[in-house]
């Protein structure tokens, strides 16, 4: 009997070729890639959170000791400036980072003399206040306090400020500084 290509046999040949396992094989390192990429963001931004969350809170604490100023009459209207305009009170340009002095406002001239402020963090025991707590020094910080007039219509409200405190800072390998603003306005009401 003679064999033709009629008489043979088909044999189903499926599976893979080889350009389609390289091909198969170059996208998953692609996505293996960008995700490798992704899990490095997230390391780095956990890094600095820590940073973040202190500047959010020298920030706050800076404004909230302007209320609380002008509430308990600590302040008066007038003393709610920059230094050199009109008598104000709060130094200008980028400040270290004090405890609040004798009059218990952040960012007038008097902190400098209370000493640099620190941070106590819990120990391993996760307490505040005992032997094993950490004290974090909070040099690569400074405070900008920054009050300007509203203006409206073209003329100066005379009963609002603008308050605006930016902590800059730096963080483990980075080569700028960060910044964090807080804005709000304040009232000669209480």
């Amino acid at each position: 009997m003679k064999l033709s290509k009629r008489n043979l046999p088909r044999i189903n040949a499926e599976g893979f070729t080889l350009i389609e396992v390289l091909i198969s094989m170059f996208i998953l390192t692609i996505g293996l890639l960008s995700l490798l990429g992704v899990f490095g963001l997230a390391v780095s931004a956990t890094m600095t959170s820590e940073e973040d969350g202190i500047a959010k809170q020298l920030a706050q604490d800076a404004f909230e000791s302007i209320y609380t100023a002008r509430d308990s009459a600590n302040l008066q209207w007038t003393d709610i400036e920059n230094a050199g305009a009109n008598g104000g009170i709060f130094l200008t340009g980028f400040q270290p980072i004090y405890n609040s002095g004798n009059d218990a406002i952040y960012g007038t001239a008097d902190d400098s003399a209370a000493g640099a402020q620190t941070l106590t963090l819990p120990g391993p025991d996760g307490i505040v206040g005992t032997a094993d707590d950490v004290t974090v020094s909070l040099t690569n910080f400074q405070r900008q306090i920054t009050i300007t007039d509203v203006v409206s219509g073209g003329s100066i409200v005379p009963n609002l400020k603008t308050v605006t405190v930016t902590v800059q800072y730096t963080v483990p390998r980075s080569r700028w500084p960060k910044s964090y603003v807080l804005s709000g306005f304040i009232s000669q009401y209480r």
